[in-house]
């Protein structure tokens, strides 16, 4: 037997696999041209083991749901002539495909399948935990500048504080000396000036 791994390519299951009400499925149409079978073969072995397939497993599409889908992906070549709208199948149901299809390639592409939607749910946790830590990141960023600006303002606050003590004080140093000031007419500080001028 070849190794299951070469019989679909990863990423047309992948491309196959749509979120239709908030669950990861793949459509009939996609299954059947996975399987290498017509989508009747694939719905009709379907009817008849109905049990097999509960609502969580399996559900038929909504005409809305169809003519979005359509307008989305494109996707109404798969569906010409077709009467009734499609089923989804959601992991499990997938799973359960093979059991009614009974081919040996139906199984060897249920375990390609089985991968994807392994791969699938990893690389969304890995996504979510990414998501988690920046966010976590982002709320760390925002406490510490607010911390910081605090700190700031704090510091403002107190420098502004002491500032008019420190002007006036500076204001008091600028004066002149007493000794300098001379009770006459002339230049303040001018010692000659003040010899010059005539005694009362």
């Amino acid at each position: 037997m070849s190794d299951a791994r070469t019989l679909i390519p990863v990423e047309r299951i992948e491309k196959a696999i749509l979120l239709i009400r908030g669950q990861r499925v793949m459509l009939d149409a996609d299954l059947a041209a996975l399987y290498g079978v017509k989508t009747g073969i694939l719905t009709r072995a379907v009817r008849r083991n109905m049990e097999r397939f509960p609502d969580d497993f399996m559900f038929r599409l909504t005409n809305k749901e169809v003519t979005i889908l359509r307008s989305q992906f494109g996707i109404s070549s798969q569906w010409g002539g077709r009467r009734y709208p499609p089923y989804a199948f959601t992991e499990h149901g997938v799973a359960m495909l093979s059991s009614v299809l009974r081919s040996e390639r139906a199984v060897r592409v249920n375990i390609e399948i089985m991968r994807a939607f392994v791969r699938l749910r990893r690389m969304l946790a890995s996504h979510a935990q990414l998501s988690a830590k920046l966010a976590a990141l982002e709320n760390n960023t925002t406490r510490n500048s607010g911390s910081f600006s605090k700190r700031f303002a704090n510091s403002w606050r107190q420098r502004n504080a002491s500032a008019p003590a420190s002007a006036s004080t500076a204001r008091t140093n600028d004066r002149p000396s007493p000794r300098w000031r001379f009770p006459f007419e002339g230049v303040a500080g001018d010692r000659e000036g003040a010899k010059r001028l005539p005694r009362a």
